[in-house]
């Protein structure tokens, strides 16, 4: 009686459909494909597997036996380019998806203009009919592997002061300069800051030579006709083979990348000689301490990322100059100066501050226990002359990032 009840119930169902109303459980059928001819193929014109590609470029397309037209054509042994960009193909019976990694070209296209982020990526061309379904069997290349160089990635600028200037001291167009000469810096409206150091109207050189201009969207190259001031550095002793040369400073953000305005002088015509015709050399003076340009400083303990208990000692290191006690002025020494949590680097043309946050240890000490509250911290060190004035170059390390863990608490004795 039960199974004849379900029945009857299930034949009313049915009728109350009707019969031009699909039941709600019936599959949905799969589309018809349009056959591929045969020999039909696509593949990239211009571009192999494993090629090193900008971030921006064009993509070129090529088809054999199969005719390639806009979407709104409806014919046989024909389809349009979908460029897939680190996305395997999809289900075959369905349309081919349109988003960032499906790139469709529905007006016959065979060339389209890309943009992909640095690292490596994977590309393959998929032919789709009017309806965007591929062809049965598909007419797919292929799947090539290209990487994009970093530097070649556009990046947002840092905004500059429209007055900002950047210029040679001593140095003019036309000059004649000895194949070893110091070159000098100057900044004006605008504050030199270490790379690395992200601070607002603010920047370091970069010093070119016989190169052009560089892309203003781009991190400035760093090889031998691009020399990177990343320090702080207002000076270069230069080594220029006899004869003209071209020499232009451009200053870069804390990433390298020129600003918005970009803040660079006009290129300069020098001519390097050597012997009796090369005027005297110009000297190294730029007001600060000078350091050696291989000095460095750095965190014995703790090293980035470490987590840390609330009160522990931070031990500093330095390479290639010596500790001396603030007020003792001798030729490459300093002593340390711990930054906590600070987001900006200190003036490199004034006293380091002195207060909770910028930690002198104007006695020589080259460790300190300090005592900081749990969860997330920065440190940083920097060299400070017998004034506490940074040095020329800047002896600044990385700013690391610490955890500190909660305190135990301590358990009551029974």
């Amino acid at each position: 009686m039960k199974t004849r009840t379900t029945s009857l119930a299930l034949l009313a169902l049915l009728l109350a459909l009707g019969p031009d109303r699909p039941m709600a459980f019936a599959q949905t059928a799969p589309s018809q494909r349009n056959p591929s001819p045969p020999g039909a193929k696509v593949y990239f014109k211009d571009l192999t597997d494993n090629a090193n590609v900008p971030s921006q470029f064009t993509v070129r397309f090529g088809a054999e036996n199969i005719e390639i037209v806009p979407t709104n054509v409806s014919k046989p042994n024909a389809g349009h380019h979908h460029l897939l960009i680190d996305a395997p193909i999809g289900p075959l019976d369905e349309p081919i998806p349109n988003d960032a990694n499906h790139l469709h070209f529905g007006r016959g296209q065979s060339e389209g203009d890309v943009v992909l982020p640095a690292g490596e990526h994977t590309l393959q061309l998929l032919l789709g009919d009017d309806k965007h379904i591929p062809h049965n069997p598909p007419v797919a290349s292929p799947v090539i592997h290209v990487r994009v160089d970093p530097a070649s990635v556009a990046q947002a600028r840092t905004p500059a002061a429209k007055n900002a200037r950047v210029f040679f001291i001593g140095l003019e167009d036309g000059a004649k300069i000895p194949t070893k000469s110091v070159v000098k810096f100057g900044v004006a409206e605008i504050e030199l800051a270490p790379s690395g150091v992200k601070r607002p109207n603010a920047g370091h050189h970069h010093l070119i030579i016989d190169a052009p201009t560089p892309d203003l969207d781009r991190e400035i190259p760093n090889d031998p006709n691009h020399l990177h001031f990343g320090r702080g550095e207002t000076e270069k002793l230069l080594t220029l083979a006899p004869g003209p040369h071209t020499l232009q400073l451009l200053l870069g953000d804390h990433d390298h990348v020129p600003h918005d305005p970009p803040v660079m002088s006009e290129a300069i015509h020098v001519t390097a000689v050597e012997g009796d015709d090369a005027p005297p050399a110009a000297g190294a003076s730029s007001g600060r301490t000078p350091a050696p340009p291989d000095a460095a400083v750095y965190f014995v303990y703790p090293s980035n990322h470490e987590t840390i208990y609330p009160s522990s000692t931070i031990r500093f290191g330095l390479r290639n100059m010596g500790v001396a006690p603030a007020k003792v002025d001798k030729a490459n020494t300093g002593h340390h100066h711990l930054l906590i949590d600070v987001d900006e680097a200190p003036r490199l043309d004034e006293p380091i501050p002195n207060d909770s946050q910028h930690l002198h240890f104007g006695g020589g000490q080259t460790e300190k226990k300090i005592t900081l509250t749990p969860g997330r911290h920065t440190l940083q060190l920097i060299l400070g002359d017998y004034q506490h004035i940074p040095h020329d170059p800047p002896v600044i390390s990385e700013r690391i990032e610490v955890f500190v863990m909660k305190p135990k608490k301590k358990r009551n004795r029974l």
